[in-house]
């Protein structure tokens, strides 16, 4: 039996989601991470799996797996010296940037670092028009020269930015060769091989972040790559990237920035796999880790995509699932400023020395410090028992806080949470209101380590009826790793009148050729080799696009039109208005290369009738409603298909927990995958996930005869 392995690679534990290739078997296992070598984590990790399954090496055929090196990497500016060359006149661009600042009234706000000294950013002279013209034969002689200096000046890596390279990008190939004879060991990055569409800042910075981590991600690579051949995996594990798709080590090697989301978006891919099991397509996502939590939206069990992300207030340009990040974790820091003001995050307790509950050296209160006072964490132990909690400590750190602000210590702890919920519910907001959609049409997926705790009051203040968990919620980025399929975009910036099929076909036929390159060398069968088309389009005099599908095989008038037609709407949703009197011009064409998705058979259960007996009652606060209440207290796996619970409760697993406000009802759905969970470096405990479970929070009406 042939056997697929999706692992994600977190700053606290690595998760790992084994599966036989006919569905119906699986494994899950969380170990803890090694954040010094992440690659020792994933060699701990499957050693164990397939050993405590009895599952051979060679019987592993696919590993896909989600990482933060290059996050991290970024974050805590620990990357390469990166030398840059760059077009005569604009070596100053990357602390020029762009004229509009994030905090707009804040005359004091920090800008991101410049992650190239201004002496290591050499200007040579040549110039490239934005037709693709040469105005500027590159000066190959004082090319060398700036080489030259670089390479004595001790770089690691070098990005090479020129003007326009997007249109003609023979200069930037000119250079690249010349360094790499000069240098061949020196990493690099040029940016038209990146993004070839215009906007330099945008573009020069991509190529720098990717020089930037190429290093650290290559190095980390090559030893996840001898790590799996020493333990007799017999294949090349993929990478999964910022768009949710895989891509190989060799793709990754050459574009590490594509990399940065690829934990979130991992996620996001589970997301639409469990929303399409539950027969809710349209679902928003929220996954709440220990230091951030993640939104996105899936309407039709697609998420949305955007053509470039912010990463630490660097906009880099790849194609990237649209999610939006916000510092709010069961880690964040409740604190009060000189004006008493109260705030959760963005400074978060990280995993060392983590919340006062979890006895690690930590005091200050966190929103795990909250939960624990409340009583919707255990107050005994997490992880199935394997963690011991100390309720005393949390309930000092989040009395210091009380003290402060002259309130109860529960009346505080309800405070953070209630925090922490509103920033949530404004980046729900972000992701649906502001894009020109209701988030009461849509389902909230929680999942993470504490999605499920919250969900329930984001919902609420949202106005939202229904919320899906998926069965193994902290599990869900490996599970979405697995599911990944192979995919790359490619893009060209050309400024045409969208009427101008002629030009537009042209585009399209040179993209769609690089793309079925990359298909062929990704090795994916002809048979499930795809192609999708899209064009980002404004009107004319406008300064932002909006990408809309090509609905035709065949570029041409008609498919043209249908397009024009979908940005008139797309602009009303998102704006609120539209102009269909106005020329509307096409700015970039876009190819999408993928795999078929890969699709796991799940078989529903049958559904059972009986009564659920929970594990323990425990006094639990609810700030809507009686304060504290005896609350029952469920373990997962011992829910059956068609359980039904009434709130108050508690739902307890391994790797989450569940609440339920008093006015909830919950309902168990017939989906089960069969496997267990078990955590690493601690006793091994089984836990198993009887049946694909997916509480619910409609109406209590909905589930109740009238």
């Amino acid at each position: 039996m042939r056997y697929r392995l999706g692992i994600d690679v977190g700053g606290t534990f690595t998760d790992f989601y084994l599966l036989d290739e006919s569905g119906s078997r699986e494994c899950m296992l969380k170990v803890s991470s090694s954040p010094e070598d992440p690659s020792r984590a994933i060699m701990a990790g499957v050693t164990a799996l397939l050993k405590r399954h009895g599952i051979r090496p060679e019987d592993v055929s696919y590993l896909s797996h989600g990482t933060t090196v290059a996050t991290n990497t970024i974050l805590q500016h620990s990357g390469a010296r990166v030398g840059m060359v760059t077009t005569a006149g604009f070596r100053d661009l990357l602390e020029i940037a762009r004229q509009k600042r994030p905090s707009v009234y804040d005359l004091f706000a920090d800008k991101p670092l410049v992650l190239v000294r201004r002496r290591l950013r050499r200007e040579v002279n040549e110039r490239v028009s934005y037709d693709g013209t040469v105005v500027r034969r590159l000066n190959q002689k004082a090319a060398t020269k700036e080489l030259r200096y670089l390479l004595a000046s001790g770089i690691d890596a070098l990005a090479v930015c020129f003007l326009h390279s997007y249109a003609n990008p023979a200069h930037e190939r000119q250079v690249k060769d010349l360094a790499r004879r000069l240098a061949p060991n020196v990493y690099l990055s040029a940016s038209h091989e990146l993004t070839s569409e215009f906007r330099e800042y945008e573009r020069f910075l991509t190529a720098v972040l990717n020089a930037y981590v190429g290093a650290r991600l290559n190095e980390y690579l090559t030893h996840l790559q001898a790590g799996l051949r020493d333990i007799g995996l017999r294949i090349d594990p993929h990478i999964i990237q910022s768009n949710g798709g895989l891509m190989s080590i060799r793709a990754a090697a050459d574009a590490p920035v594509r990399t940065v989301l690829s934990g979130p978006s991992a996620g996001v891919v589970g997301a639409a796999h469990v929303a399409r099991l539950a027969g809710i397509p349209d679902v928003i996502t929220l996954d709440m880790g220990g230091t951030s939590t993640d939104v996105s939206l899936l309407r039709g069990a697609q998420p949305g995509m955007e053509a470039g992300q912010k990463m630490a207030g660097y906009p880099i340009r790849v194609p990237t699932i649209a999610i939006h990040t916000i510092g709010a974790g069961g880690g964040s820091i409740a604190w009060t400023d000189e004006a008493m003001g109260f705030h959760v995050g963005p400074r978060s307790a990280g995993a060392v020395p983590g919340p006062a509950a979890y006895g690690l050296g930590g005091d200050q209160p966190t929103v795990t410090d909250a939960n624990v006072l409340l009583g919707r964490l255990s107050p005994k132990a997490l992880l199935g028992g394997e963690m011991p909690i100390y309720r005393a400590l949390a309930e000092k750190a989040v009395g210091s806080i009380a003290g402060r602000l002259g309130l109860p210590k529960e009346r505080a702890a309800a405070g953070v949470l209630q925090i922490v919920v509103s920033a949530m519910v404004r980046a729900v907001r972000v992701i649906s209101v502001e894009k020109g959609e209701d988030p009461r049409d849509f389902a909230l997926m929680a999942f993470g380590g504490a999605g499920a705790l919250h969900a329930g009051a984001v919902a609420k203040q949202l106005g939202i009826k229904t919320i899906l968990v998926p069965p193994a919620p902290g599990l869900l980025c490996s599970m979405g790793a697995l599911l990944a399929a192979p995919t790359m975009e490619y893009s060209r910036t050309r400024v045409r009148i969208a009427a101008d099929a002629a030009e537009i076909r042209r585009t399209f036929r040179e993209l769609e050729a690089q793309a079925r390159q990359w298909l062929a060398r990704e090795r994916v069968p002809r048979d499930a080799r795809q192609l999708r088309r899209s064009v980002d389009m404004r009107y004319v005099g406008q300064n932002h696009e909006l990408t809309v599908p090509l609905p035709a095989q065949r570029i041409g008038p008609r498919g043209l039109a249908q397009a024009i037609a979908g940005f008139h709407q797309g602009h009303k949703k998102q704006f609120g208005y539209s102009s269909p009197e106005d020329v509307v011009e096409v700015v970039t064409c876009r190819v999408v290369a993928t795999r078929a998705a890969t699709r796991v058979k799940a078989s529903p259960q049958p559904l059972r009738e009986g009564k659920l007996t929970p594990r323990e009652t425990r006094s639990v606060y609810f700030e809507t409603g009686p304060g504290w209440v005896d609350c029952p207290v469920y373990w997962r796996g011992d829910l059956f298909a068609g359980a039904a619970l009434d709130g108050p409760a508690v739902i307890e697993q391994l790797d989450a927990t569940t609440v339920l406000y008093p006015d909830d009802a919950a309902k168990v759905d017939r989906y089960a995958p069969g496997g267990e969970v078990t955590c690493l470096d601690l006793p091994w405990t089984p836990l198993p996930w009887r049946w694909w479970a997916t509480p619910c929070w409609p109406p209590r009406r909905k589930w109740r005869p009238a």
